[in-house]
């Protein structure tokens, strides 16, 4: 039987901490505010607020081995040692403290705020025995006995989605009954069954965005959450009587190599998580999740971000050799257009393609492809009423560097030997010396050239982790740190410099790095028809805002591609790119009509609720079907349709309002039909966008 302990509520989100009277376990409830009456299961064991595992203790049982390091002797040492709640600020904080007698504490600290229905957990483990210990397991977060509002068995009403990613293929919804991934109890509740997945290196999105969520579709109510950190991680759905539990946090020492010693009188913080509880879907319980990262991003938002000027990259014009004269050439085609950025993107720094050995590392100015230095460049692009955008990868060493490339002291190892992937080596921000020199060719760099925006990218996999201390996953850990410091350092130094986060695309695409972000690169997809569905994903891992989606243009395309490509770049941040100087008149004209529509749309860009609609797309390389995206804001709604292979002729959707504004080709039209709207006209990859006003002012919702 349990009792309750406490039970907190703000911002929409309901805490209710429990404690079994058998065990004594103490377990964290996390319900939509005003459901904490329908809370009725008590048919299955609490699950304790931290999972932890010591290598002092012994393995869990039930056939775990292999499978989870959850519901360990550490864990059940843990007993409840009292809780403290802060209100201040518009957010709650509620410390619980579970004592272990040989002098280990467990310090669980929720906070939850009144501007958004996530919380966010963090976990603290203290050695205050008299010897060391050793870490193999602690989680972020644990969520149990769900469904609460549930009691039995429940069969076909619990919902898993987890979003996968490949690059150029980011945050695919797979959704699948708890009963598909074997997640119910055996005949005699003494297995456990456990599902542990997530990623292990340092691209915290490959193969997996990091983020679960779970649906009670009989209730309505879907419990989800991501972890933050930019390195190895995990989470983990168990099942052994008839509640099911949920956690998650860093990878442990079965899944990603990692343990920790603790000496006497040290403690160990697990990476902070967020987590939420809805009275909706998927889409508003990632949402949730995503507009978490706004509290730490836009305070620190330079002045020229917060309009979400257009931008334009040179890349895919000059595929890695810009210079002086295609920069200059570029900017006589886009100066007037309504571009607020020009990016110079990789080989700035190189007399030969960039390529796989490319020369990274020293970060001079070729003299070949500039001879008169950035200078006359950057006065070029201020005075054509645009900022200054240059591209960096300094994470990293290449063989085209052979000096940098044989400083093995400031590389990351892995068994004494440097950790090389093809032409790239890894600093190792855990050294002054790194972080000395990176300073000093970034930082100054940037404020010497007078530099208005960084685009930070990180081209290539480390693997499970690297020498230094006690394993592998908590040296990466804490180099991963010390990147995150860097970047940190940079934006604290330069608060007026514009910072655009990439990895090879969207592989870092995870809270701590967001947050230190102006924006982010959603994928490397450039040209592809995938485009604006890896687009429509992102509104469930990040905030459009900071998506920034690109709209390749080549001379040679027809309107109606081109109709696809902006309407795909509407989904997010807009970035151009293509060679501008050979843009026909047509095109340009189209182009003027979108970038006017986007700054039409940007407050709902910023801020709105969004919902997709459209049949599940099987292949991204050769979609079939249609897609839209309806993002709701205080005054006015964005609608953006895409069509694939096999489209219908129209399309309604239930977006109700006044049309605004439209975005569209001329053979397609837009009505009002039944309390929404209906695009017709449409073909086979085509595209549409319209802005709906409200009937009434202020009668939509900000998130």
């Amino acid at each position: 039987m349990r009792t309750q302990l406490a039970q907190y509520a703000l911002g929409g989100l309901a805490a209710l901490y429990r404690r079994e009277a058998e065990s004594g376990t103490v377990e964290l409830l996390l319900v939509p505010e005003g459901w904490q009456d329908k809370v009725v299961r008590q048919d299955c064991a609490a699950a304790p607020l931290a999972q932890a595992k010591l290598a002092q203790d012994d393995m869990p049982p039930g056939f775990s081995g292999g499978r989870t390091l959850q519901n360990s002797p550490t864990t059940l040492a843990l007993a409840y040692a009292g809780q403290t709640a802060k209100r201040a600020q518009g957010r709650l904080t509620v410390e619980t403290v579970l004592h272990d007698p040989r002098g280990l504490r467990a310090v669980h600290t929720l906070t939850l705020f009144d501007e958004n229905p996530a919380a966010e957990i963090v976990t603290r483990y203290e050695n205050n025995s008299g010897e060391p210990v050793t870490l193999e397991l602690l989680t972020s977060f644990t969520l149990g006995s769900l469904s609460p509002f549930a009691e039995g068995l429940a069969p076909g009403t619990l919902r898993i989605h987890r979003m996968r990613a490949n690059w150029s293929a980011e945050g695919r919804l797979v959704t699948e009954n708890a009963e598909d991934l074997q997640l119910e109890p055996s005949w005699s509740c003494h297995s456990v069954n456990s599902l542990r997945f997530g990623c292990v290196g340092n691209y915290p999105v490959q193969g997996f965005v990091p983020f679960c969520a779970v649906e009670d579709t009989a209730h309505g109510v879907t419990w989800a959450a991501a972890t933050t950190q930019g390195y190895s991680w995990q989470m983990e759905l168990t099942r052994q009587d008839m509640g099911l539990r949920f956690a998650g946090g860093l990878a442990d020492r079965e899944f990603g190599q990692w343990w920790k010693t603790l000496a006497p009188g040290e403690s160990f913080t697990a990476p902070k998580a967020v987590v939420t509880a809805v009275a909706d879907g998927v889409d508003r319980a990632a949402e949730v999740l995503a507009e978490n990262t706004r509290r730490a991003i836009e305070p620190a938002l330079p002045p020229a971000e917060r309009g979400l000027p257009v931008l334009f990259n040179e890349f895919c014009a000059t595929w890695g050799q810009p210079t002086e004269a295609s920069v200059l050439a570029q900017l006589a085609a886009l100066k007037g257009r309504g571009v607020g950025v020009y990016v110079i993107d990789a080989g700035w720094f190189d007399e030969d393609p960039f390529s796989d050995d490319t020369r990274l590392g020293r970060w001079e100015v070729s003299r070949k492809a500039f001879p008169h230095g950035l200078a006359p460049v950057a006065q070029a692009v201020h005075a054509a009423g645009m900022q200054l955008g240059i591209w960096f990868e300094f994470e990293v060493v290449s063989r085209g560097e052979p000096e940098l490339f044989g400083r093995t002291a400031w590389q990351l190892k892995r068994d004494g030997r440097p950790i090389t992937v093809g032409c790239r080596r890894f600093w190792d921000f855990r050294e002054p010396a790194v972080v000395d020199y990176l300073a000093g060719r970034v930082i100054e760099f940037l404020r010497r050239e007078g530099i208005d925006y960084i685009k930070i990218d990180y081209n290539e996999a480390t693997g499970p982790g690297c020498d230094g201390v006690e394993s592998p996953g908590e040296a990466l850990r804490a180099h991963l740190e010390a990147v995150r410091a860097f970047y940190a350092r940079l934006r604290r130094e330069l608060p007026g410099v514009t910072l655009e986060l990439c990895a090879s695309g969207g592989h870092r695409l995870c809270h701590s790095f967001l947050e230190l972000s102006c924006m982010a690169s959603f994928s490397d997809a450039h040209e592809c028809d995938e485009i604006p569905i890896i687009a429509a994903n992102m509104h469930r891992i990040l905030l459009p805002r900071q998506s920034q989606i690109w709209a390749v243009v080549r001379p040679e395309q027809p309107l109606q591609k081109l109709y696809y490509q902006m309407c795909s770049a509407l989904l997010g941040r807009l970035c151009l790119s293509g060679y501008a100087e050979t843009f026909r008149p047509d095109q340009w004209a189209v182009i003027g009509q979108a970038i006017e529509f986007y700054r039409a749309a940007a407050p709902v860009i910023d801020r709105g609720r969004s919902r997709r609609y459209g049949p599940a797309v099987l292949s991204y390389r050769a979609p079939a079907g249609w897609q839209a995206v309806v993002r709701r804001g205080e005054r006015q709604t964005l609608v953006v349709v895409h069509t694939f292979a096999g489209a219908p002729e129209s399309i309604a959707l239930p977006a109700a309002g006044k049309i605004a504004r439209a975005f569209l080709r001329p053979d397609v039209a837009a009505g009002a039909q039944n309390g929404g709207v209906i695009l017709t006209g449409l073909r086979d990859f085509d595209a549409a966008a319209l802005l709906l006003d409200h009937e009434t002012a202020g009668e939509g919702c900000v998130c």
